[in-house]
């Protein structure tokens, strides 16, 4: 399906302010209840990053493992001035941590975040009836279901096929095991914006259209995110959020927040910060980490001054634009 077809969302940028983000941080400071989450939320993620990371036995790596090409190892070499075979090894060992940690990270933060706001992880074989579902959470007259993906590029024309028929052919099964006959199934995006999106997800919905007989859909999907439809008694609403919309859905408005704050406990020491006027080699990144805007008397318990340009780098992932104010 051509990526012109009419019933394309069109969405607008997405635009995070750094002062909303200050604010809802300031707002979660002061509940205990949240701050409770986040510090068991801190705990969790450090104590499964630590554990994947002792997982990963770079000591005893094989160059196998690397799946380099040798053209780019040359051309790097070239760019970076190389003349020791120690150099490239220094350069591509992070390369490789990256690479790993990718892999696992999603997987991670689904089992980190699902369960503190009242889902459970479904897991599942593949090829069976939960094989498209990573979450579900149960109220009385309604189940909720999701399948989550890190990033918002992850689908090609046969997975938003693919996705469509597990949807259809499962819904009945999915509410039945829960005993209701309403259904929420999400496809969710861990980060990124509607605007970043291949709209691939989007297909899966006018693939349902497509695939359910006639008069089924109670909602079409032209121009939105979600469809509806009504059969035999059940009543489904299939949804794409992705990023900062999904993040709302979870845990409510604070939730993104919580999250980022949980992370950067978790990872980034409290210590020194990069002085005023650093020069950075990407372009815009002194602006998107830029503090001018934070009030001299801000003072949060849940993260140093140090760590709030982290909070806006990380923050940056779910917009298309970060601006001070």
């Amino acid at each position: 399906m051509p990526s012109g077809h009419p019933g394309l969302p069109r969405p607008s940028n997405k635009i995070i302010r750094k002062t909303d983000l200050l604010a809802l941080l300031e707002q979660i400071d002061s509940d205990q209840q949240d701050r409770d989450r986040i510090l068991n939320l801190e705990n969790n993620f450090r104590d499964r990053i630590q554990a994947h990371s002792q997982s990963l036995p770079l000591d005893s790596a094989e160059f196998k493992k690397f799946n380099t090409s040798p053209f780019v190892l040359l051309m790097h070499a070239l760019h970076r001035n190389h003349s020791k075979i120690s150099h490239i090894e220094a350069d591509i060992l992070p390369a490789k941590l990256f690479s790993s940690m990718e892999t696992s990270a999603g997987r991670m933060i689904e089992a980190v975040m699902l369960p503190a706001f009242g889902w459970e992880v479904v897991e599942s074989e593949m090829h069976s009836v939960n094989s498209a579902l990573d979450g579900r959470c149960i109220e009385p007259d309604l189940v909720k279901v999701t399948t989550l993906k890190s990033g918002p590029r992850c689908l090609n024309d046969e997975m938003s096929e693919n996705f469509a028929d597990a949807i259809i052919g499962n819904d009945r099964a999915w509410a039945s095991d829960a005993g209701v006959n309403r259904l929420e199934f999400t496809y969710g995006v861990l980060y990124g914006t509607p605007k970043l999106s291949n709209k691939k997800d989007w297909h899966i919905l006018r693939n349902i259209r497509e695939k359910l007989p006639e008069g089924t859909v109670t909602r079409q999907p032209d121009g939105g995110w979600s469809c509806a439809y009504s059969r035999d008694g059940l009543e489904v609403e299939v949804t794409v959020r992705i990023g900062q919309d999904w993040w709302s859905y979870l845990g409510g408005n604070t939730c993104f927040v919580e999250l980022c704050t949980a992370l950067i406990r978790a990872c980034v020491q409290p210590g020194e910060s990069d002085p005023d006027g650093q020069e950075y080699q990407i372009s815009d990144l002194a602006q998107i980490v830029s503090t001018e805007c934070v009030l001299e008397d801000y003072n949060v318990s849940l993260l140093q001054r140090s760590q709030l340009p982290w909070l806006f780098l990380i923050a940056r992932h779910f917009c298309d634009q970060i601006v001070d104010g």
